[in-house]
């Protein structure tokens, strides 16, 4: 007979493992068990959909230990404490919020059933930056449950961005020294986002860490861990990377992720959309705003994508390469477009030149 600690851990993430061993402690049996999402890295994670009778549940295996639990569990009944609309962990027959069988960790949800925030949807985009707003009010005092391992970022902007500019600055010698297909291509692009560089390291230059707004964050703030109902009620889900950080940093996340989609791209009408709608819930100050156009102006892709290419340079696949640096500086001129004007009319209301 096999024992239990001599199966892989692959085997504690099988549907009929899940049905038999894990669903019991949530009185769930004979229920139908479907695969959502599997991945398998070092930070391994398994999201399936529990049906039960008339009911669906959200099972997820956490990658982290019991102590970031406890945290993540303060956070999502802190913000249901605040009338902020989030999946609560169910309590086992125990009474227990979460379950762990040989050192793996599962803990169950309902399932919210929805749309996700479509950022094609002005609606959407207005109803979330306003519901992350209300988040990071209700939340600016938040305090985690003993036990749990106290998570804060609070980076200094300033030196990451100075790093990133001097990242920059390297991969130019880089290209100059290579002179392949991908270093022409860089270097054909280098002085827009160059410029781009500049501006961001100049915005967080300005800023006064101790006049950023703080408040638990969510840390993944995007479309897909938005949900919206069919009343257009809006819920957060997805609490893993939430922590203490500025609340800037969440809100320029998601500005990032949707003024560089193709359809909704380098908007500033849009930006200045996103930020009146959080301001109409909560204040920012002016070094939150200098945080936020540094943030969302630095060439983020031409930085990453140089960056990682020529430190492995000898092994990866150049083609490849090239086409994602390809696809990021084909925006790069609208990114800078974008930036100039977007100071242009905050300084208009913040003075920040």
């Amino acid at each position: 007979m096999i024992s239990e600690k001599s199966l892989s851990a692959t085997h504690y993430l099988s549907p009929d493992y899940i049905k038999f061993r894990v669903l019991p402690y949530y009185n769930l049996e004979n229920s139908d068990v479907l695969v959502i999402k599997f991945k398998d890295s070092d930070k391994q994670r398994a999201v399936y959909k529990i049906s039960h009778k008339n009911n669906m549940y959200c099972l997820k295996k956490v990658y982290y230990n019991t102590e970031d639990l406890l945290y993540v569990y303060s956070a999502i009944e802190w913000c249901y404490q605040n009338n902020i609309n989030v999946p609560r962990l169910i309590p086992t027959i125990y009474n227990s919020r979460f379950i762990s069988i040989n050192n793996i960790i599962y803990i169950l949800t309902p399932w919210i059933e929805g749309e996700k925030c479509n950022f094609d949807n002005s609606t959407h985009v207005s109803l979330s930056i306003r519901t992350l707003a209300k988040m990071h009010a209700s939340c600016t005092h938040f305090y985690p449950i003993n036990g749990s391992h106290v998570r804060t970022a609070f980076d200094d902007s300033y030196i990451s961005t100075q790093k990133h500019f001097n990242d920059l600055l390297k991969s130019s010698n880089n290209a100059f020294r290579c002179k392949d297909s991908f270093s022409k291509l860089f270097l054909d692009n280098f002085d827009t986002n160059l410029k781009l560089a500049k501006i961001s390291l100049y915005m967080s230059s300005k800023i006064d860490p101790n006049s950023l707004s703080k408040s638990l964050c969510h840390g993944d703030f995007v479309n897909k861990n938005i949900i919206f109902t069919d009343n257009l009620v809006p819920w957060i889900i997805d609490f893993d990377k939430c922590k203490n950080d500025y609340c800037a940093k969440d809100l320029s996340y998601f500005m990032r992720r949707i003024l560089k989609r193709k359809s909704t791209q380098w908007n500033t009408t849009l930006a200045l959309s996103i930020l009146n709608d959080y301001t109409s819930i909560k204040s920012l100050s002016l070094s939150d705003i200098y945080y936020i156009v540094s943030y969302i102006c630095f060439p983020q892709k031409y930085w990453r994508i140089s960056r990682d290419y020529y430190r492995n340079f000898t092994r990866c696949n150049k083609k490849a390469f090239k086409s994602l640096l390809y696809n990021a500086t084909s925006k790069s001129e609208n990114q800078y477009i974008f930036a100039i004007d977007l100071i242009d009319k905050l300084n208009a209301k913040f003075n920040l030149i």
